[in-house]
């Protein structure tokens, strides 16, 4: 995951790992940064995929299309 805002302790394009996922309506996640830090309660408004998480939900786009 990468922080596509400003957060605290974690400037945007700070890369992270997912090392907390919850929710069923609202899905939320705990990311620790590659810096230390580690925010929670963070969703799709504060960080997107990288790598091969990006590549497989781009498939089921283009699948669902």
């Amino acid at each position: 995951m990468v922080a596509t805002v400003d957060l605290d302790g974690a400037p945007q394009g700070t890369e992270g790992k997912v090392i907390l996922a919850n929710g069923f309506n609202w899905l939320r996640y705990r990311i620790l940064f590659t810096n230390g830090t580690e925010v929670g309660n963070l969703d799709h408004r504060h960080i997107e995929p990288i790598g091969r998480s990006a590549k497989r939900l781009a498939r089921q786009a283009k699948r669902a299309r």
